[in-house]
């Protein structure tokens, strides 16, 4: 699993003109599954996210978890960051996992980050073209794989 996690003072993602899911302040993160990927990344990435110390503390230094500062979570599916480039300029996405696959396992993220935070999280829609709005705070991005454990 790859994630892009974004500290964000808010964010928010609509499809079809419809607000599907926002935030006012916290993590927005953006995940792409791929075949090699199982219920143990799902557990190890969750707990990552939300023990990442990211958010500042009262000296203003990142030293807090999005847990800790009461931050919350919008996460959005995207098969795109499994994009290979290597060859030609139109990007394979062959190691993006296939809906009947990669469905199950963002609906045990949504699951497990839900759990790991403590309250329920925000969520776009697997497969829809979502338009995606955010204020990245800092900025603050990050890139973590689950397969490296980078």
């Amino acid at each position: 699993m790859r994630a892009v996690i974004q500290r964000v003072a808010h964010a928010s993602v609509s499809i079809s003109g419809e607000l599907a899911g926002a935030i006012s302040g916290g993590l927005l993160i953006f995940l792409g599954v791929e075949d090699r990927d199982t219920s143990e990344d799902v557990q190890w990435l969750s707990a990552k996210i939300v023990q990442l110390r990211i958010f500042p503390d009262a000296a203003g230094v990142m030293n807090v978890s999005v847990r800790e500062s009461g931050g919350e979570i919008l996460l959005v599916s995207q098969f795109t960051l499994h994009a290979s480039t290597k060859k030609g300029n139109r990007p394979s996405y062959i190691r993006a996992s296939k809906p009947e696959y990669a469905v199950p396992l963002y609906e045990r993220m949504i699951d497990q980050l839900s759990t790991d935070l403590g309250k329920p999280v925000a969520t776009g829609r697997f497969g829809a073209d979502m338009q995606v709005s955010l204020m990245n705070d800092g900025p603050v991005t990050i890139l973590i794989d689950s397969q490296t454990k980078e």
